[in-house]
């Protein structure tokens, strides 16, 4: 790690060391294998959905289309964070960069903004097929489907840009040690030379907006989906409609479950072993998830993954 020193004698960090896991060599390596099987599984899982909607005729709808692109979204999400940290393993002095650091940091929060915002407009196609099932292909059109996709993207890049810009632009003093396995918002701020309470408000401020919106859009569509479904007369219809929603409402349930047990609460009340389960859970464990609860519950994908996996 490199330290320059300033006129005021004081240590100006120009990287950073993130802890990671500590444990004896043998339990890193170990670690090092477990992480390298979900990371490559979770690589494999979410391509095989992207080939599957991709050489598969019948799933080229918006459904089909959305979930391509959120699989899409899932590899690069996990890549943002789990290939540093198998490096770390292997690593004695698991160093990180300044500019490693913040990249890191703006591609995991970035990514993660995206995600909230993928499984809004989800919820929307689901509302829209459901309620109305008679105008969903005019309404849901392969433009209005290309224009959602593309607004989660840019929005989701464009949200963070300005705040992490000028966290960047601070200077870092003290030991420079992350106790993390990623460049969290809390661990970087507290080791700042001088305390900026007015850019942690806008960091604070900032940060909860595209996780509780798009929740909120999620709860309202999903309530909406509830009162269509139970005017339906008959129990399999019902079902039929039910099960419709219930791969994504599966992985709403996982993702904003672990996000709001982490920041839902004061970052204070959380120790940081939790801090790094609670968050290995959402960065690493939920992109493994989420493919095998799509082709476990869903007919249509199961078959198109059968198909693909045959060739």
């Amino acid at each position: 790690m490199k330290i320059s020193n300033t006129p005021n004698t004081s240590s100006t960090i120009t990287g950073f060391i993130l802890l990671g896991f500590p444990c004896p060599r043998e339990g890193q390596i170990l670690l090092f294998g477990l992480f390298s099987a979900v990371y490559l599984l979770t690589l494999m899982g979410n391509g095989s959905i992207i080939c599957a909607v991709c050489w598969d005729q019948r799933l080229h709808t918006p459904m089909y289309i959305l979930l391509a692109n959120f699989s899409f979204l899932e590899i690069w999400y996990v890549t943002s964070t789990v290939p540093n940290m198998l490096a770390n393993f292997l690593s004695d002095n698991k160093l990180i960069s300044f500019s490693g650091c913040f990249l890191q940091f703006y591609f995991f929060f970035s990514l993660g903004s995206t995600e909230c915002f993928f499984l809004a407009i989800m919820a929307f196609d689901r509302y829209l097929a459901i309620c109305w099932p008679l105008h969903y292909p005019t309404l849901m059109t392969g433009r209005l489907c290309a224009n959602l996709v593309s607004s989660c993207w840019v929005l989701g890049f464009l949200w963070f840009l300005i705040p992490i810009i000028i966290i960047s632009q601070m200077s870092f003093c003290g030991s420079g040690i992350i106790d993390h396995f990623l460049c969290d918002p809390g661990p970087l701020l507290a080791l700042t030379c001088k305390k900026a309470p007015v850019i942690e408000l806008v960091f604070s401020t900032l940060s909860p907006v595209p996780l509780i919106v798009p929740f909120l859009f999620i709860m309202g569509s999903y309530a909406l989906v509830l009162r269509a479904v139970l005017k339906v007369p008959s129990a399999a219809g019902r079902k039929k409609a039910f099960s419709t929603c219930g791969s994504h409402l599966a992985v709403v349930s996982l993702f904003y479950g672990s996000v709001l047990v982490m920041y839902g609460s004061p970052t204070s009340e959380h120790e940081a072993g939790m801090q790094k389960i609670v968050t290995l859970f959402y960065s690493a464990v939920t992109p493994l998830l989420n493919p095998v609860i799509y082709s476990l519950r869903n007919k249509d994908m199961k078959k198109a993954l059968q198909k693909f996996l045959r060739l």
